[in-house]
């Protein structure tokens, strides 16, 4: 094999080509990495590809193409340009670098070496298998577009060009993992985006060092984050292509990772992940009263287990016209135990969920509901009002739009309860002052985590807790820092 700094290069030898395939590659032991060797005007050419990554009518196509040059050339010293001009398809480029052509090979492209030349062909015909593209579930709209992004980042960067149709987005891609070469792609729109947080983004996935990213995005999110044992999302995950594309055109970075279906918006707030494509897709009074009650459920599945415990244990605190609100009978066991037993059942119920197999999922929602909670009460384990406030701040976690941000106000909810148990009223002051602390502590990419409330933005706070109608949003969020601060012009300009 030719080398030149500490490089390996194609050589001109195609044995000692096909010696690098089988030794490093695995060729003639994998048997998903296939390779065929034709003769062509008297030179051996060989194609090199991985089943199931390119369709099989593809090869057969090219090796077709290949075998023709037999019957219509016979230039044996102009062989690269005949095959190069042979290969019809939409992206035929050269290369030396052994190193590249592995990785291109292992991403699903072919790779075909000619005998005597210093350069492999590399095209790019990758299929792979995957879902079509369909609604998410978790971000289901009534009125709106229902394809939703899938595991192929081909067909992602498709689906959000296809919404912005900008000649300055760019969709570069950038490989993370010596093993698993996960490609990345980081999507933003040349002339909006910041420059800083672009770079800064860049470099620290440069600076990933690691085997590969099977998990995909949420090991790279883990990697760009500076706060690891936060409970809080820094990043904003969506599967749906129209919220992406927003977010492009209001300044973010996107960053999409191959075999995963959700792609992640940077920097983000605590206030983004409690917006939805819903509230945008119904009119604007519509929309906010939507988001309104949103708020609401997010509040209720954060505070009302905490509260009511503390007006259990310390019923002084309420006026005489709430003295309804307390169970009139404690049972069996301490409310404080209730409370706890009860939202841990709750997790247990929820993982369950997931490891059922949707035929028996109906099954399991009333095994919870009639037999687990109905006769929990009966026997006395539970106070009715318990089960009540428990439901009502499970159905508000689940309100809440960002699934990761419903379990970490859940974690939230959990330190209210503990600290209420342990110091009372006292408690709760403690949990609510460290935890407003904490948020505003939290920072994403040097993006303050709970603005616009601290640092306080009026505007953005206004559009926040109002959904503006599109013809009055003349600017993009100022958080983000974007080059180019105007959306539209105002209709006096």
């Amino acid at each position: 094999m030719v080398q030149r700094d500490n490089l390996q290069l194609v050589a001109k030898n195609i044995e000692r080509n096909e010696q690098y395939m089988r030794t490093e590659m695995g060729v003639g032991t994998s048997y998903d990495v296939d390779f065929r060797e034709l003769i062509v005007l008297n030179r051996k050419v060989q194609l090199y590809y991985i089943n199931g990554l390119v369709d099989d009518k593809t090869i057969t196509e090219i090796l077709k193409k290949l075998v023709e040059v037999n019957d219509f050339e016979s230039e044996a010293d102009k062989m690269f340009d005949i095959i190069k001009n042979r290969l019809v398809n939409q992206q035929v480029d050269p290369e030396n670098k052994m190193e590249k052509v592995a990785h291109e090979l292992l991403s699903g492209l072919i790779i075909v070496f000619v005998d005597g030349e210093r350069d492999a062909f590399i095209i790019d015909v990758r299929h792979y298998p995957g879902r079509q593209p369909e609604e998410p579930d978790t971000e289901r709209v009534i009125r709106g577009s229902r394809d939703g992004f899938t595991e192929n980042i081909v067909e992602n960067t498709a689906l959000t060009r296809r919404r912005v149709k900008d000649k300055r987005l760019r969709n570069e891609i950038m490989t993370v993992g010596k093993r698993s070469k996960t490609d990345i792609s980081v999507s933003y729109i040349d002339t909006i985006a910041n420059e800083e947080t672009l770079k800064i983004i860049k470099e620290k996935i440069k600076k990933i060092d690691i085997d590969g990213l099977v998990m995909a995005d949420k090991e790279l999110e883990e990697f760009l984050v500076e706060f690891k044992w936060n409970p809080y999302p820094l990043v904003r995950y969506t599967e749906r292509p129209d919220v992406a594309a927003h977010h492009l055109l209001s300044g973010y970075i996107v960053l999409m990772v191959d075999t995963s279906p959700n792609v992640m918006i940077i920097p983000t707030t605590f206030f983004d992940h409690l917006e939805h494509a819903e509230e945008f897709r119904q009119t604007p009074a519509v929309g906010t009263f939507t988001r309104w009650v949103r708020i609401l459920a997010v509040l209720a599945s954060l505070f009302i287990l905490p509260l009511w415990l503390l007006f259990v244990l310390e019923p002084s605190l309420l006026p005489k016209s709430l003295s309804f609100i307390g169970p009139k009978e404690t049972g069996n066991i301490p409310i404080a135990l209730q409370i706890i037993l009860a939202v841990l059942g709750v997790e247990f119920l929820r993982m369950a969920a997931i490891h059922t197999p949707t035929p028996l999922a109906t099954a399991l929602g009333l095994i919870a509901a009639v037999l687990i909670g109905d006769i929990a009460v009966d026997v006395g384990l539970f106070n009715a009002e318990v089960i009540l406030y428990v439901a009502i701040s499970t159905v508000g976690s689940y309100v809440t739009p960002s699934y990761e941000l419903s379990v970490a106000n859940k974690f939230i909810s959990i330190w209210f309860i503990l600290l209420i148990i342990i110091f009372g009223i006292s408690g709760f002051m403690i949990a609510f002052t460290t935890s407003i602390l904490f948020l505003i502590h939290l920072k994403t990419i040097k993006t303050p985590y709970f603005w616009p409330l601290i640092p306080f933005n009026g505007t953005a706070f206004v559009r926040f807790i109002m959904r503006i109608p599109t013809p009055f949003v003349y600017t993009r969020p100022s958080i983000v820092i974007p080059k180019d601060i105007v959306k539209q012009s105002s209709e006096s300009e």
